[in-house]
This record gives C-alpha cells, sequence and structure tokens, in this order.
C-alpha cells in the first residue's frame, strides 16, 4: 500500500497565503494571459475543442505533480502543507468562457480583469485555465492563473514551458494512470511536525560548530549576512505615498503593452547598464510623467521606491515549483527630466545594490521566518494596509526564446499579471517571449483608473531612450 504523503511550504511560500487570509480584498495569485491562434483548437462545426484541449492538459500533468495537490494543515500550529487530491477533476481547472462582441483587445483586457480579481479556491488544486474564445482576427486567449503560493517568476517561466509544447502536436500524449497518495492523518502530521521541532537544536549546533572551526569559511558567509541586514536596515525607509497607495478593493484593471527586445538592448549598448536597468528607466521616466502630468504632483518632494524581486533560485533548484526569491527595493530618480541621465542614475543605484549585496539582506530575512512561524506573518500582513516600505513592485522575468504550442496552435503573444496588496494599489510585471518583451500592468480599479495613461507615459520614455541611444551611435 501507498505510504501516506506530505509535503510543508516554506514559510515564504506560506506568506502569500497568510496575506490572503488578513486582507479580504486580496487575491494572490500570479496569471498570464496567452494568445494563440484558434484555427488549429476548432472541431468541425467551428466552436473551440474544449475536450481535447482539457485532455493535452490532463496529459502534461506528471510533469507537473502540484497540479493535483491540494492545502491540509498540520495540527497544533495549522501549518499549511501539500497533500495529493484524491478527488481531483480536470474540467473544474480547465474554464471556457467567450470574450464579448467584436472580440477586440480591450474587451479581453477587460474581462481578463474580471476573471483575475477572482480568488482560487483553497480546497482544490491552485490553479485555474480559462480559455477565452471569440478574439477578433481569429485567436483565442487563455488565461492561467497559479497562486503565489505554489510560483515565483521563474518557476512560473519554467511551468509555462511545461504545459505547452516545444513542437506542435496533433494529439494528446496518452494521460498516464495517477494514483493519489493517501493524506496522513493527524497524529502521523502531528509527528512530522515534532520531529522537525526537535530536529532544530541540531542543526543550530551543527551550524556553531562550522562558526566556531569556521569550515566552508562560515565566518565570513555569516559577516556577510549580518552586513547584508544591518544595510537592509539602515538604506530602508517609507517611500512618500502617492495615489495608488491606499487599502486596495476587490476589482482589478488589467492593460499590456509590448516592445521589443531588440531594440531595449540596443538602447543598452549605446547608453550602458542592463537590460533591466533600462526597465527601470523606462518605468521611472514613465511613472514620473504620469503622476506629473495626470496626478498633478512635484516629482521634486516625491521619495519613491519600487521592489524589484531577484531569483535566488540554484541551478539544481531549476524545475522545481514554489518561491526561491529574495528583492532590491529601489529609489527611482522619477523627477529627472533627462533619459540619460535617468538611466545613468538607475545603474549606479542596482550597482550599489549589487556591491552592498541588499538581496542576501532580504533573503536572510525569509530565513529567519523559518523559525518565528506564523505569528510575525501575520503581524506583517495586517500592518500592510498602513503602508508598505515601496511604492509599486516592478519584476521583468526572462521568458522561452523558443515558439511554443498548445497542441498545434502556436503561442502568439503572453502578458504577465501580478498580484496586489495592502497600500500596493499597482503593479508592474515583464515577461519575455521570443523577441518580445510584454509590459503587464495590474491596478486597482478605482485608485488607478487612468491605467492606460501610464502605459502611454511609460511607451513615451521608451522612446526618449531609444532616440536618446540613437542620437548617441550617430556621434560615434
Amino acid at each position: 500500500m501507498t505510504a501516506p504523503y506530505y509535503e510543508r511550504l516554506t514559510q515564504l511560500d506560506n506568506s502569500f497565503l497568510v496575506y490572503e487570509d488578513a486582507q479580504p480584498t486580496c487575491a494572490m495569485h500570479v496569471a498570464s494571459t496567452q494568445i494563440h491562434e484558434a484555427a488549429p483548437l476548432r472541431m468541425d462545426d467551428g466552436s473551440i475543442d474544449i475536450g481535447r484541449i482539457e485532455e493535452y492538459v490532463l496529459s502534461r500533468l506528471d510533469r507537473i505533480p502540484r497540479y493535483r495537490q491540494k492545502l491540509a494543515y498540520t495540527p497544533v500550529e495549522n501549518h499549511p502543507v501539500w497533500v495529493d487530491d484524491a478527488s481531483f477533476d480536470i474540467r473544474y481547472h480547465v474554464r471556457h468562457s467567450r470574450v464579448p462582441t467584436p472580440g477586440n483587445e480591450r474587451q479581453l483586457k477587460r474581462m481578463v480583469g474580471r476573471i483575475f480579481s477572482q480568488r482560487l479556491d483553497r480546497d482544490k488544486p491552485l490553479w485555474e485555465l480559462w480559455v477565452l474564445e471569440g478574439l477578433e482576427n481569429d485567436r483565442v486567449a487563455v488565461l492561467s492563473k497559479v497562486h503565489h503560493c505554489m510560483v515565483d517568476g521563474v518557476s512560473g517561466s519554467e511551468l509555462i514551458s511545461e504545459l505547452l509544447s516545444k513542437e506542435p502536436c496533433e494529439k494528446p500524449e496518452p494521460v498516464a494512470r495517477w494514483e493519489p497518495r493517501p493524506v496522513p492523518d493527524s497524529l502521523r502530521l502531528g509527528a512530522g511536525e515534532l520531529a522537525r521541532v526537535l530536529r532544530a537544536p541540531v542543526a543550530v549546533g551543527s551550524a556553531l560548530r562550522r562558526l566556531a572551526s569556521d569550515e566552508g569559511h562560515a565566518r565570513h558567509h555569516l559577516g556577510e549576512r549580518l552586513g547584508a541586514l544591518r544595510r537592509l536596515a539602515t538604506e530602508s525607509g517609507l517611500p512618500t505615498p502617492v495615489p495608488f497607495n491606499r487599502p486596495i478593493g476587490p476589482h482589478r484593471r488589467i492593460d499590456w503593452m509590448t516592445m521589443s527586445v531588440d531594440d531595449i538592448r540596443a538602447v543598452r549598448r549605446a547608453l550602458g547598464g542592463t537590460v533591466n536597468d533600462v526597465v527601470l528607466a523606462t518605468a521611472a521616466g514613465g511613472l514620473g510623467s504620469y503622476l506629473e502630468r495626470e496626478r498633478g504632483l512635484d516629482l521634486s518632494r516625491l521619495r519613491f521606491r519600487v521592489m524589484a524581486p531577484v531569483s535566488v533560485r540554484a541551478p539544481e533548484e531549476q524545475g522545481s515549483l514554489g518561491n526561491r526569491v529574495s528583492a532590491w527595493t529601489v529609489e527611482l530618480p522619477i523627477a529627472e527630466p533627462d533619459p540619460v541621465a535617468r538611466l545613468e542614475r538607475v545603474r549606479e543605484r542596482t550597482e550599489h545594490l549589487k556591491a552592498t549585496k541588499q538581496a542576501l539582506g532580504a533573503e536572510t530575512l525569509t530565513h529567519v521566518t523559518e523559525w518565528t512561524g506564523s505569528g510575525l506573518l501575520s503581524l506583517g500582513a495586517r500592518l500592510a494596509n498602513l503602508g508598505i516600505p515601496f511604492n509599486t513592485v516592478i519584476t521583468n522575468v526572462p521568458g522561452p526564446r523558443t515558439s511554443l504550442y498548445l497542441l498545434e496552435s502556436p503561442l502568439l503573444e503572453i502578458h504577465p499579471h501580478v498580484p496586489l496588496a495592502g497600500t500596493l494599489g499597482l503593479g508592474i510585471a515583464l515577461f519575455s517571449y521570443r523577441s518580445t518583451l510584454s509590459w503587464g500592468f495590474s491596478a486597482d480599479w478605482d485608485l488607478v483608473p487612468d491605467l492606460h495613461r501610464l502605459l502611454d507615459a511609460t511607451g513615451q520614455a521608451f522612446e526618449a531612450l531609444r532616440d536618446a541611444a540613437s542620437r548617441a551611435e550617430a556621434s560615434d
């Protein structure tokens, strides 16, 4: 008989559940809108073959075991664990809807915003796949929602590559037989947690012995982490709140735009910095212009900070789900009018963050929470409505460089969406696919009613950088 199975969530993974529990208006799932050709997915009568798509997704789930698992909780501590869902049904998770006629991009974004606003059911595996037909130009959209406790940006990108295929295929692979493992009873879960607590002093003792003997340069590594924590504390501070830094409501606006990866690299080559520096400088220009022109703010009086997630996923962890991420907190020069000077100031700040290893300090804090339990997380979640130490999130995730397919239907575009929490009324996610970089904007419906204005300002900020790069190349 198969032995009972469970897997404990890390405190970082659990934090996304805690934040969602603490804030009724918060839905902590990440998402993406994928645009495909519709014709290869149609039946003879012209309708989308949902049954075939369900069979295809089911055939890929051996690559993603977490998609057949749901949450259970340990006794006493009530910490979440993953267990197999014996009642798993693919028809619950693959859903079907239709964009109103004429099915233009604006109507698609409105529908995506409504679906994105809805929480996932905690009693089921925490993902949904919405097939949205009726788009103009004979296209179909697939909206993927996955709870943040399951994935970060990098593992989310890998997840897309697992669900889709690198070559077109007419028929799904045969669905392998799946036998759910028994869910452990409370006694077994309690014994496992007790064993974990009893192992803690042994782990601490081992760490102290390594420190005393300086095994593997342990003292140097400890010093690095303590120094990074100190710098994180001294360099952090509350930013100046802007109009979208207020407690969020339950409804979301979704918008996106695309840029050429080659154009961004051309700016980097001509003006210096990294691709991520160009992205942050573009965002700084767009946000500054938007806040000044549309919201009437005096930029010289603002301290505007963004949280930029940084992956700390080791090579051997590629292909695993869960969150392996730290973060930078970057002050953006939104008041700088010159695009070249703005990029240079962003580059100076990111180089400083690398040199001072700020991400190491943030990562150390996530390790500490593994031993503080959920109480500290719950307190932080409840305080989030009083203020967050950054104005927005900007996350840039590299995606697949080669074409992907849903059965025989090529993936044409993909647009990312990040969740909002606390007083974070705006989030920006970037995702590259082949030679295109998509900017995905998520916003509170009421706090940012003019989200399209921010997109326009961001596009204009990049054009200013590209013009400056062209002038720099011409003068060489």
